[in-house]
């Protein structure tokens, strides 16, 4: 008996022993590591460098949540003949030859489409940033606010080059974003991202700056701030945020092979995009400035070529004939060293400062030639083409006619040489089959003129089943018969 007692106290120190291997192992301490731990407090608390404390950014989404938004477009596709049931399919794979037998017949004409993006509201009146590739070639846009209130958005106006569209909701009384200064941004700071990824309504992400005015290929105007924020598609348009609560940036592009977030995001700084907002609000249009030179950046080896002490600067590729650049007499192989007294320390920082610079006014160039500097003046021109500055304020006139219209600014009245007027932006249904087309000036309709938008959709609504608009095209006036059936 007493062997059988000391072989069970045995079996249970055994049993005592596994447990509390297993208890650890599953996060459970046992007693003596309690005590060890306890122990050993002092002196982990000798090193106070140790302690790490992360944001905490729930005051931040407390604050400003009820200002950022969603926003979802629908838009009509041009559609006709069969379509695959499966057209992501790679014509590669075994299994195209089978599934292209099986078509979907798809009536001729238009398909309505969806999208989604984030934007913020930064006027209390109704006024909406987001970016312009969220509403471009939208019919109809929708904003959600934060209450699950939803209003049928006026697109203000939209500028491509800098991806910025502002909108306007019939609401007042709104819960408004601040406004902070991108330029006072530090590489390493944290920063906060809301949107709407994946349709998933206010998704916070959040980490930190990882570079400053970075230059894209097609966005050599925008000096981008790069984060590795979370951003997927849905977020384009929402606010970038600083630990202060302030909006930094617009979420605007990833670098992804996948199409989803892989660590490398862009923003358009802040500045940027309310210069924008405040040309289209005041002029209904966007203008930049321009010297008309091809630049490139300074290496090691072209600043040895040229004397310069370190490899910095813009250096001038060419020169177009007749070009601001031109008249002020900058040569190829000059080197512009700094603009109105900013460095410019690559060539990238170049664009954005002339962009934003008003037409017709001088700049002062500081500009390295031959083994020396020297100041050069210039006149700064306006940047032309419909692709960098599109004029905003397009609205629909609810399908009668199929036009989206906006008022002419001052400047485009005198241009055109009339007194009113409408500018088609875009064009479908019934006046799409008539041979109206997008830059066309709507002058009357059945010779009642119009030159604002709510006019024209109250006389398409009482016309009967034709109406005549008279549309200047290219300096000449001409009568287009719609059939609105």
């Amino acid at each position: 008996m007493k062997s059988r007692n000391l072989a069970i106290g045995a079996l249970v120190i055994t049993l005592l022993a596994a447990l509390g291997l297993g208890a650890a192992r599953f996060g459970v301490l046992p007693m003596s590591s309690v005590h060890a731990t306890t122990a050993a407090a002092p002196a982990a608390a000798a090193r106070p460098e140790a302690a790490v404390t992360l944001p905490d950014f729930s005051s931040i989404v407390a604050r400003n949540g009820a200002a950022v938004v969603n926003i979802s477009t629908t838009q009509e596709v041009k559609t006709g003949g069969n379509a695959t049931p499966f057209p992501n399919i790679d014509p590669d794979d075994p299994f195209y030859e089978f599934f292209k037998h099986f078509r979907i017949p798809v009536p001729n004409g238009r398909m309505p489409t969806r999208g989604m993006g984030s934007g913020f509201i930064v006027s209390p009146d109704g006024v909406i940033l987001t970016n312009a590739h969220v509403v471009d070639d939208a019919g109809a846009v929708t904003v959600k606010l934060n209450d699950k209130r939803e209003f049928r958005a006026k697109v203000v106006g939209a500028d491509k080059q800098s991806d910025i569209a502002v909108l306007r909701i019939d609401a007042g009384n709104l819960p408004t974003v601040k406004i902070g200064d991108p330029a006072a941004t530090r590489v390493g700071e944290w920063v906060l991202a809301v949107g709407s990824p994946f349709g998933f309504e206010n998704s916070v992400t959040a980490g930190i700056v990882s570079a400053k005015s970075r230059s894209l290929a097609d966005e050599s105007y925008v000096p981008f701030i790069q984060t590795d924020v979370a951003v997927n598609p849905g977020n384009s348009g929402g606010p970038l945020f600083n630990l202060n609560g302030e909006v930094i940036g617009i979420n605007s592009q990833i670098y992804s092979r996948s199409g989803g977030y892989q660590g490398v995001s862009f923003a358009i700084p802040i500045d940027v995009a309310m210069n924008v907002e405040s040309q289209i609000l005041h002029y209904g249009k966007v203008t930049r400035g321009r010297l008309g030179v091809t630049i490139q950046d300074v290496n090691q080896a072209l600043a040895d070529s040229f004397g310069l002490s370190k490899p910095e600067g813009a250096l001038v590729a060419g020169v177009e004939n007749g070009s601001p650049a031109a008249k002020a007499g900058l040569e190829p192989g000059d080197v512009i060293l700094a603009y109105n007294g900013r460095d410019i320390v690559r060539s990238s920082d170049l664009p954005p400062i002339v962009a934003d610079t008003k037409p017709g006014s001088s700049a002062r160039l500081q500009v390295w030639r031959k083994g020396a500097t020297r100041n050069v003046e210039v006149t700064v021109g306006e940047l032309k083409g419909a692709k960098l500055a599109a004029g905003g304020g397009a609205e629909r006139d609810n399908g009668r006619l199929g036009l989206a219209v906006r008022p002419l600014t001052a400047d485009e009245r005198s241009a055109a040489d009339v007194r009113g007027g409408l500018l088609v932006q875009d064009v479908s249904g019934p006046a799409a089959r008539a041979g109206v087309e997008p830059g066309d000036i709507i002058l009357s309709l059945n010779g009642t003129p119009v030159d604002k938008v709510g006019e024209l959709r109250a006389m398409a609504a009482k016309a009967g089943k034709h109406a005549a608009l008279l549309v200047q095209r290219d300096n000449t006036k001409i009568f287009i018969p719609v059939d609105l059936g």
